[in-house]
């Protein structure tokens, strides 16, 4: 039986075929290929019932009822909702930014509260899709062995999905108020990253702050507290409901239902608002009244370095993406300034990460050139081009880790000169590499950089390794050295110039 028009739940009939459609379009790549994204998922949920069946076996009858499981899954749910707050957050962007369908909607007879509901319930469906598609089969899985408890899973995802979606549009409407259309767009985006990486920064707590002896006895004299960290503490209530516990899980149900109801009833009006101002968001401003006045920088290479860096800082989903990878350079650069630790896996992991953030840095200026048929037609030399575009894929990500390496360098002048040989190098070699191999791509492909380009990818991955590896093996090499390290890291080091050989060798016509 179908809803009738302008329902609710017509609306949303439409708004999922829509998603399921786009699903389809980005799993193939084209258009009208949603049979192709129904064969993935089919064969993906098959090879995971086979693995939930492989891991509830093993853990038994007994197990599976046991309490203290509600322990870790209500860990996994805290690692998840996180990351559903990241998706909200994107969709709830996405809902007032980017859609642009939504000045249709409005005008149509249909009321704004039902619009929004639905535009709501859209963004939590979203956000619930991955995780049930993931947990799903662990709940059908448990019903088959005979513990129907387990089908809460559902409810618990679902209901912890609507409650980061609501959370997600009520900080983003809260934006919108405080700082305005324009800057919400910026700001949400590098929230979603931030909160997809809270989790890591909250794991790496413990070594973000400075402890001595007596912390470790005080936090296990914490966790053992039984009226706190007991099996039977409230803290893991979502843990005790993913088993099917009938008032933990009445309880997520009530919670859902308030937050979506709260949300539409007193939100939905300043939704209206907010679509308002981001349709004069993109409005051209009015021309100065004062002359036009050109600033022209000294050179070349300057103006295209500095043009680069402010094309990157008007995309916010550029930057939101770019800022996920410099999140994790915390946890690495914070030991060195506290403690002056100058482990070899330190090193290792700058270099990784920095030739990393270098790499994504060099697709965007160099593969990303918006107006490459200009710079070749463009009366200047090419070198200086490509010189000044190298120069500002690499700067960003050298000028990140100076002050670290410059502290390491005064406190243990030979690791610290190894390095900065072996970050400039990963910086360097991934910035030549996709100089040399990228291919010409819209921007906004940049996560799909991987798909169009898997030579360069590899590439670039392969070159990371070896210039992390070296470093981890030439400081070990100082303080060990062990005879082997030497014939392994000139190895290493021979392979990774035979990588930026193969490159060379591999090398495409200039932009």
């Amino acid at each position: 039986m179908s809803a009738a028009p302008g329902s609710i739940p017509w609306l949303l009939g439409h708004e999922l075929r829509l998603a399921w459609y786009g699903a389809g379009r980005n799993m193939s790549g084209k258009r009208g290929r949603g049979r192709i994204g129904m064969i993935v998922g089919i064969v993906f949920a098959a090879v995971m019932h086979l693995v939930a069946f492989a891991a509830l076996r093993a853990l038994g009858h007994d197990g599976m009822n046991d309490g203290f499981l509600a322990i870790p899954l209500t860990a996994v749910l805290v690692v998840c909702a996180t990351f559903m707050l990241s998706s909200a957050l994107t969709g709830c962007v996405t809902a007032l930014f980017e859609r642009g369908d939504l000045d249709l909607l409005l005008s149509s007879p249909l009321p704004s509260r039902t619009v929004f509901a639905v535009r709501l319930l859209g963004i939590a469906a979203a956000t619930a899709t991955p995780y049930l598609l993931l947990a799903g089969p662990f709940a059908n899985v448990a019903l088959v062995l005979g513990h129907p408890g387990w089908l809460g899973l559902y409810v618990i995802i679902g209901a912890c999905a609507m409650v980061m979606a609501c959370a997600g549009m009520l900080l983003t409407l809260a934006l919108v108020r405080l700082l305005g259309a324009r800057r919400t767009r910026v700001v949400a985006q590098v929230m979603g990253a931030i909160a997809g990486a809270l989790l890591f920064l909250l794991s790496q707590a413990y070594n973000l702050t400075r402890h001595d002896g007596s912390t470790g006895p005080w936090l296990l004299g914490l966790l053992a507290n039984q009226h706190v960290f007991g099996p039977d503490s409230a803290l893991w209530l979502p843990g005790r409901a993913i088993l099917g516990a009938p008032g933990p899980l009445l309880g997520a149900l009530v919670l859902a239902a308030l937050a979506f109801a709260l949300t539409v009833g007193r939100t939905h009006r300043f939704f209206v608002h907010g679509l308002q101002q981001a349709a004069g968001a993109g409005r051209v401003r009015a021309r100065p009244a004062d002359a036009l006045r050109f600033r022209f920088r000294g050179s070349l290479f300057d103006t295209v370095v500095v043009k680069e860096w402010r094309l990157i800082a008007r995309d916010p989903h550029l930057i939101a993406q770019v800022l996920l990878q410099l999140i994790y350079l915390v946890p690495l650069l914070f030991p060195i300034l506290r403690d002056n630790t100058t482990g070899p896996a330190l090193g290792a992991g700058l270099a990784l990460l920095c030739g990393s953030l270098t790499a994504s840095l060099a697709w965007i200026v160099i593969s990303g050139e918006d107006a490459p048929d200009l710079l070749l037609s463009a009366p200047a030399p090419r070198r200086t081009l490509q010189l000044a575009k190298l120069a500002a894929a690499t700067m960003p990500a050298l000028l990140l880790v100076a002050l670290p390496l410059l502290w390491m360098i005064v406190h243990a002048p030979l690791t610290g000169l190894l390095f900065a040989f072996s970050i400039s190098a990963a910086v360097l070699s991934a910035g030549l590499i996709v100089l040399w191999t990228g291919r010409p791509a819209p921007r906004s492909d940049f996560k799909m950089r991987a798909k169009g380009n898997f030579l360069s990818t590899m590439l670039e991955m392969t070159s990371s390794l070896c210039w992390g590896g070296l470093g981890w093996l030439l400081v070990a090499l100082a303080t060990d050295g062990s005879t082997w390290m030497l014939f392994a890291s000139a190895a290493v080091l021979a392979a990774g110039l035979g990588v930026m050989v193969v490159a060379w060798l591999l090398r495409r016509s200039p932009m």
